[in-house]
This record gives structure tokens, C-alpha cells and sequence, in this order.
């Protein structure tokens, strides 16, 4: 029988998705995609726009990758998932006709033309800026990098690694666990000041848990092996093929393109998307999640499901919930994050030039990233937009579109500067480091984003305790990020958000398998 007001049938779950980034979209569209008509899917996003941290702003013809994801998997089902959204074409973006387009950019969206929602082939480039120089990302051995270091500090550093072969120190922080694979000299240079800025303390306070998975397996020798590798690999030309980790694919109008054509399809399947729906309270009865309260710019109102899939932070997920005991509470509520701002920069040139056999539009220099290991600046790292796709800059070719990023918390001082405060900070930063020169800045914009970056210190050692509360819910299931509070890559988000669509359609309250999916996982590298 069909609700005379919807035009669905009456006996269809209610599925609420509080969140539209990666995984709340991921598990629309998985929900939606076979036809099936047993769900009524509806998205609570607190902004205006689709992606999370994975969205992409535009800005005066120009568009700014908020996170700078490399969409790169190990796992198939995700590649064919991207990849049967967006075609991949294998071309470098800088031989794509960039010079000669027909079209120029709209600030409103992508081209509507089918041909634009592909996906560009890009090489994985990222360096490391310490003193002035640049430093292969992640650290290689080779002679540049010997001669970047100078031949005291190369010693300095050879003998500090040998130290650390023979006398090993106890792994209860990152410090040391940095340590113990690359001797004191090359932490001091390529780990400690950006994991500091990162989490917004030292390496010495951060306990080894969960974080030193995104730097696990990197040592000096399997640097060493891998430098083998490449020198092999560079003689047998017959087998001279660029490896899967050296590239990546990324949409040609950035990540939020391909989130908003999720957004698309999951609203031509029959979902619906509320925008501008901040979950606020979390109602409970039994066991069972029934309802959440939002804040709406025009009122309060409350939404009812059967099943709640969540991917809002856990510490504001658990304070809205009335049935937290004490010591839930207390933990959730001590769960840290970072936070961060980008800012977009417009510049006429770059005092960095290119010394690498890579081409670029310009001949700037190829990379994607560059981490800000300097502890005299703030700037935790930098992209230029140029290299991600051209196509994220109005003028590729006259210009360069680079995005700041600076880590902080809501609510301290870099975070209450004002938007011409913040870009003035950040000119000045840039000048300091030699990276431009004054007067070539042509335009700028910030963003601010909230709950970027789930930590692992202060009460997450006692976080099972939470996971076990929230699985007490069998209505409840818990994704991606913010959603499990795991600094995880987008892939890792998303096959949370699978094995979330899995169980219900299979009506499994078993939610070990979605927790579990980051954990089991060896595979796990920065984006």
C-alpha cells in the first residue's frame, strides 16, 4: 500500500544518515542502488554542501580541495566504485588541451557535459620543506637528499641511526617510536615539528596507539629497499612501470565533484537530502534509537527513522543522547580533535623553482604536497592546486592556486582571526620561508573546518567503553571518521559505510565488522 502523500509504500524502513561526507553518501547510494524499495533514505547534512572534509570550494573561478585527497585504494571493490562513476582517463592533465579550452571555468559546479566527470591519472608527488630545501616525501635516501643535508649533518645523522639500532627505546610514545627507525637527526628534521603542529603537541606526549599506523612499515632500511627498487626497476625498462602507491587518480574538477554526482544519484534513486540539519539530541527508548532532534535555520524539528546510520562526531553524538551514563560521558566528552584552516592563495609566481625532470603547466615544480617540517612557522602544509588537476584554476597557465593549511583548535587564536587577520598571517609565513615575494598575491580565501582530524591521546584509551555503549544500539550504526573517531582515509570511510549497508540489508545488528574495518586494515597511508 502506497503513503497517499510520499507515493511509498507504507512498510518501507526509515533510514536516517546523519552526515553528507563520504561515508553518509556512500551508504545512500549502497542502500539505493539495486532498486530496492524497502528504504526511505534521508541525509542530515549540518552546511550547504556535500563532501565533508572531502568537499571542494569555489571561489572566484578558482576551487579549493579542502583536504587534498589522492583517491587511491587497495581495495578493488573501491576503485571499481569510483571508477563506475567517473571514467578514468589516463592522460596527464597538463596535455588535455589545457592551453587551448573552449570553455571556461563556472564558479556555479562542473561542466554538465558528461565528458567532464572523469577522473585524471596523477603522479604522487610530495616533498618535505626543512631549511629551506626540499626533501623527498616520504623520506628517500639518495644523493639529493645527502646534499640538502650537508655532509655534517648527513654524518650527524648516519651515526644518530646506528645509535638507535643498538640501543632501542622503550615504543610508549611517537617520539619514540620515530626514533627507534630513524635515529634522533632525521626525526628532529622530517617527523617532529609537523606531528607536533598536526596534533598541537609534542611527539613526546602522544602515546603509540592508533597514529603510528599512518607511518607504519616506514623505516630506514625499507627506505633503503625501496631506493633498490626504483634503481632496479630504472635499469629493466621492460618492466619501467610507474607502481600503483606512485599514482593516483583524482576527478578533474576535485573530490567534491565526485560527491556531489553521489549526491546526484542518490536523489534520482529516491533519497532525499536535507541541508542546513544540525543533530542536536539523539532520542531513545529501549535499546533503540527512534528520532533525532535538529536545529534548522527556520525551527527545531524532530525526524524519526527505524535505523540511524551516524558519521557526526562521537563526542557530540553521545552528548546529545540522555542515556550516557557517567563514565560514557566523561569519555566521549574528553575525545580530541583538530581542527583547521585553509586558505587559498592566488599568486603570480612561486620562488620555488623547478629542478625536477617532471613537466608542469608554467614549470612550476610538480608537487602535490608540501609538508612544512620549519618550527619557526606555523603553516603545517601546503598543495598547489595546479598539480592536482589545472582545471582547479581559472588560469593554469597565468597563475598558481595553492591552499594553506594550519592546524589548530575552535577557538584559539588562529581560529578567531579574522579572514584578512588569517590571509596576512599566512603571506607573511609564506614570505618568511622565501616561497613568494611581496606584492604577487592576487586573490584569497579561507575556510574553516571543524572535528578535521580525531586524536588518540587524553581519554581515547578508555574509548571501547564508548563502542561498547553505542553498539547497545541495535538500530545504531556508526561510520566513517568522525563516526568511529579514526584519523582514517577516505577509502577506509567509505568501506565502513559498505559493511553499514551490508548489515541492514541483511538485518544484522552485528556491527564488529564496521568498527573492525580500520584495524584489520595493514594498508593505511596519508592522503
Amino acid at each position: 500500500m502506497l503513503d497517499p502523500l510520499s507515493g511509498k509504500a507504507e512498510n518501507m524502513k526509515n533510514i536516517i544518515i546523519i552526515g553528507g561526507g563520504p561515508a553518509g553518501l556512500t551508504a545512500a547510494y549502497e542502500l539505493l542502488r539495486d532498486g530496492s524499495k524497502e528504504y526511505r533514505v534521508t541525509i542530515l547534512e549540518e552546511s550547504t554542501m556535500l563532501g565533508g572534509i572531502s568537499q571542494t570550494v569555489r571561489y572566484h573561478g578558482n576551487r579549493m580541495d579542502i583536504g587534498g585527497h589522492r583517491f587511491f585504494s587497495e581495495d578493488e571493490r573501491i576503485m571499481k566504485w569510483w571508477s563506475a562513476l567517473m571514467p578514468v582517463q589516463g592522460k596527464p592533465a597538463y596535455d588535455d588541451k589545457v592551453l587551448g579550452r573552449e570553455k571556461p571555468l563556472s564558479e556555479n559546479g562542473p561542466d554538465p557535459q558528461k565528458e567532464d566527470a572523469v577522473m585524471l591519472v596523477r603522479d604522487k608527488v610530495s616533498r618535505i620543506y626543512y631549511n629551506k630545501s626540499l626533501f623527498d616525501y616520504p623520506v628517500t635516501i639518495n644523493l639529493s637528499t645527502f646534499r640538502n643535508m650537508g655532509f655534517v649533518t648527513a654524518l650527524r645523522a648516519g651515526f644518530s641511526y646506528l645509535k638507535s639500532v643498538f640501543k632501542k627505546l622503550p615504543e610508549d610514545t611517537l617520539e619514540n617510536y620515530y626514533i627507534n627507525r630513524f635515529g634522533r637527526v632525521m626525526y628532529s628534521m622530517f617527523f617532529e615539528g609537523y606531528t607536533e603542529k598536526l596534533w598541537g603537541q609534542h611527539p613526546c606526549e602522544i602515546p603509540v596507539n592508533r597514529d603510528a599506523q599512518r607511518v607504519k612499515g616506514l623505516s630506514l632500511p625499507a627506505l633503503l629497499k625501496e631506493m633498490l627498487r626504483k634503481l632496479f626497476r630504472k635499469k629493466n625498462k621492460s618492466n619501467a612501470e610507474t607502481s600503483q602507491t606512485e599514482r593516483f587518480w583524482y576527478p578533474k574538477y576535485g573530490p567534491g565533484q565526485l560527491w556531489e554526482l553521489v549526491g546526484e544519484k542518490v536523489q534520482e534513486m529516491g533519497g532525499e537530502i536535507r541541508f542546513g540539519c544540525k543533530v542536536q539530541k539523539i532520542r531513545t527508548d529501549d535499546g533503540r534509537i527512534t528520532g533525532v532532534v535538529c536545529q534548522t535555520p527556520e525551527s527545531e524539528t524532530e525526524i524519526c527513522g527505524d535505523i540511524f546510520i551516524s558519521s557526526m562526531p562521537v563526542k557530540e553524538l553521545v552528548a546529545g543522547m540522555d542515556s550516557a551514563d557517567e563514565t560514557v560521558s566523561r569519555i566521549a566528552a574528553g575525545l580530541p580533535y583538530r581542527d583547521f584552516v585553509t586558505i587559498g592563495l592566488l599568486v603570480k609566481k612561486l620562488e620555488l623553482k623547478n629542478q625536477t625532470d617532471r613537466r608542469t603547466l608554467a614549470n612550476i615544480i610538480p608537487d602535490c604536497w608540501i609538508y612544512v617540517q620549519d618550527k619557526s612557522v606555523k603553516l603545517g602544509r601546503f598543495q598547489i592546486f595546479n598539480n592536482w588537476s589545472p582545471y582547479m584554476v581559472q588560469k593554469p597557465e597565468d597563475t598558481i592556486w595553492i591552499g594553506l593549511q594550519y592546524f589548530c583548535d575552535e577557538g584559539d587564536f588562529f581560529w578567531n582571526m579574522t579572514d584578512e587577520e588569517c590571509i596576512a598571517y599566512a603571506v607573511r609565513e609564506l614570505r618568511k620561508m622565501g616561497i613568494i615575494q611581496k606584492g604577487v598575491c592576487l586573490d584569497a580565501h579561507r575556510e574553516k573546518i571543524r572535528k578535521a582530524y580525531p586524536a588518540y591521546f587524553d581519554t581515547y584509551s578508555e574509548f571501547g567503553q564508548v563502542i561498547e555503549f553505542l553498539n547497545g544500539y541495535e538500530n545504531l550504526f556508526c561510520v566513517g571518521r568522525n563516526g568511529q573517531h579514526r584519523s582514517c582515509n577516505m577509502d577506509h570511510s567509505m568501506l565502513t559505510a559498505i559493511r553499514a549497508a551490508e548489515a541492514i540489508k541483511a538485518g544484522s545488528t552485528d556491527q564488529s565488522g564496521i568498527w573492525n574495518i580500520n584495524a584489520e586494515t595493514e594498508y593505511h597511508k596519508p592522503e
